[in-house]
């Protein structure tokens, strides 16, 4: 696989990848790394929508490479399209062993997030 440009800017979120993190063949679990991207868009979906989010969908779920104990794991996400109420947030994880300069984009996906209200329904993203 040829080696993608890291994106622009600095990273929504950096961890780093535990032992307790870990499946079965001692990888980093796929989950973990789900809900990090998770996390990462929903940061940028709050603060797009400047309150409160939630997931709705994700799409195109892609897993390159494996992660690592030991690894740091460095999110971006970026805005891809905003609709009335929902949100779609690019998100590419990458790895960085901790003794390396070299990083490797490890997992990408879409996620899709709605703005909602104090009640839980939807709402229209405050568009600046």
């Amino acid at each position: 696989m040829p080696q993608d440009d890291q994106p622009p800017g600095s990273p929504t979120i950096r961890t780093i990848a535990m032992p307790a993190d870990t499946n079965p063949a001692g990888d980093i679990f796929g989950g973990w790394l789900m809900s990090q991207m998770d996390l990462a868009a929903g940061s940028v979906a709050a603060l797009t929508a400047r309150g409160r989010s939630a997931t709705i969908a994700v799409e195109g779920m892609k897993f390159h490479r494996p992660v690592k104990v030991g690894d740091e794991v460095s999110l971006y996400a970026r805005i891809v399209r905003i609709g009335r109420s929902s949100m779609q947030i690019h998100v590419e994880a990458w790895r960085r062993q901790r003794e390396s300069d070299d990083s490797q984009r490890v997992t990408e996906a879409t996620f899709t997030f709605v703005a909602l209200d104090e009640y839980g329904a939807a709402r229209p993203v405050e568009q600046p």
